[in-house]
């Protein structure tokens, strides 16, 4: 390959590697947030495929001075979380409840491990997934491992690709409390996005 080769197949090698920018516009994102000021704490979302437990997706939900759900990379689209670069706004009990639902189906489940944290550390990782995005594709684990091991008190955290290696991890901080959440839905998420979407509008 010659020079010129390489710097035309540059652009699309470099957008490989990057996730797709995405940023709401100020006052959809105010209107937006959602706050809950009894306690702060983080959530980790793994999604594992029925049959074999593997670990195919990795989400963190962060009750700070608002309550977000960092999604790297993911694939939720609905119309009453305004998106920045992998951060869901407004993430309201309810809106959770239709973030686990659109992902838990007949072949994925969900699994929900909750740790309280002090403000500060709930501040820290709303800041860091702030900066943190876009996501490329398949960084999902490894983008929250990195955003966990810089908080106080999750050093243990591994840096991984593995989503289950995060969970595992979590698992063994102190005070952590776990859900799990299974659906019969198709194993076409579009319909659960359908769905989600038609609920939310109808409101």
């Amino acid at each position: 390959m010659d020079r010129r080769q390489f710097m035309l197949g540059l652009p699309l090698a470099l957008s490989a590697c990057s996730g797709t920018e995405i940023w709401a516009p100020d006052d959809v994102v105010s209107r937006a947030i959602y706050r809950d000021p009894q306690s702060t704490y983080l959530t980790l979302f793994t999604m594992k495929n029925v049959g074999s437990d593997n670990g195919a997706h990795t989400a963190l939900l962060i009750n700070a001075s608002q309550r977000v759900i960092f999604d790297p990379a993911g694939s939720f689209e609905q119309t009453r979380m305004p998106e920045r670069n992998d951060v869901l706004f407004g993430a309201s009990p309810q809106l959770e409840a239709f973030y686990v639902s659109y992902h838990a189906r007949v072949t994925y489940y969900v699994v929900a491990q909750t740790v309280p944290v002090s403000a500060e550390v709930a501040e820290t990782a709303l800041q860091l997934a702030l900066t943190s995005g876009p996501i490329p594709q398949a960084h999902c684990a490894r983008s929250t491992s990195r955003l966990l091991r810089q908080l106080p008190g999750f050093e243990n955290i591994r840096q991984t690709w593995d989503p289950n290696r995060i969970s595992e991890d979590f698992e063994a901080l102190p005070g952590v409390t776990s859900k799990t959440f299974r659906e019969m839905d198709a194993d076409d998420k579009s319909v659960a996005a359908a769905q989600i979407n038609a609920a939310l509008t109808a409101q």
